[in-house]
């Protein structure tokens, strides 16, 4: 659907972290975790293009994002309020592949990347599918905890948690304990989902990665979010229409990704 949706609910979650509620019971009976929308914030000028935003959740006929202050659309986002209206494409894109056969969702977001994972939290708690969930934050207050279960958090300054970056607190806690039959599910920086793609390979874990993208249109029209990737005959891939969720042996990253 393409429409102007109404705004519920706006909240701020952490540091520069709001969480937008709009309603619309059409997209809230399609969409499912991994899946996004494109926003347009606002009918000035600029920004001219849609955003791209996860899905954080769904409350019976209301849809959630969640986004960090970035730039000019997401201050324009934080200043909606009750009543406001936004432009809204979806559902776009592929889901989770949480129908797959395994024992423990295990979790690893950095950054305003925890926004898929409250949505697909509860969906697996619905499946009685367990979830450990290792969250990367520059500081404690930065942490976006509502939805999450078992959670572990890293942070950069050694506010709070582990002191580091996410992936050594994952790394800590596979070798202390025995994890039923994981799977992966990963969201945030590029160079954060390189490193947990290489700690899946390492540990042969099952490992999916919602890459995160600049993309103007969300259909695969504007061919501006290509990457890298092994399956298919095809060298590059759109994380638009064929993602944002990959097989992470599929994804090839460089280091100008970085």
């Amino acid at each position: 659907m393409n429409a102007d949706l109404k705004v519920t609910a706006i909240e701020q979650v952490a540091e520069d972290t709001f969480t937008l509620r709009f309603q619309s019971s059409e997209l809230a009976g399609q969409l499912k975790p991994g899946q996004f929308i494109n926003i347009l914030v606002s009918e000035r000028i600029e920004p001219l293009l849609r955003r791209p935003y996860s899905i954080s959740n769904i409350y019976n006929d209301e849809c959630e994002i969640m986004f960090s202050l970035l730039g000019k659309g997401t201050h324009i986002l934080a200043e909606k309020r009750p009543g406001d209206t936004i432009g809204v494409l979806g559902p776009l894109g592929n889901t989770f592949g949480y129908e797959k056969s395994f024992g423990t969702a295990v979790i690893v977001a950095g950054g305003i990347g925890v926004a898929p994972f409250p949505y697909l939290t509860r969906v697996l708690k619905e499946k009685g599918i367990p979830t450990v969930t290792f969250l990367g934050a520059r500081s404690t207050s930065r942490v976006v905890r509502d939805g999450l279960e078992n959670l572990h958090i890293a942070t950069d300054d050694g506010s709070e948690g582990f002191h580091g970056n996410v992936i050594g607190a994952l790394a800590e806690y596979m070798q202390t304990h025995d994890v039923d039959r994981p799977m992966i599910f990963a969201c945030g920086p590029n160079p954060m989902l390189q490193a947990t793609q290489s700690f899946a390979h390492e540990h042969d874990i099952l490992c999916e990665l919602s890459l995160e993208s600049e993309m103007a249109c969300g259909m695969g029209i504007c061919q501006g979010c290509p990457i890298e990737h092994h399956g298919g005959g095809r060298k590059y891939t759109l994380v638009c229409t064929d993602g944002a969720c990959f097989d992470s042996r599929d994804i090839i990253f460089h280091e100008h990704h970085a």
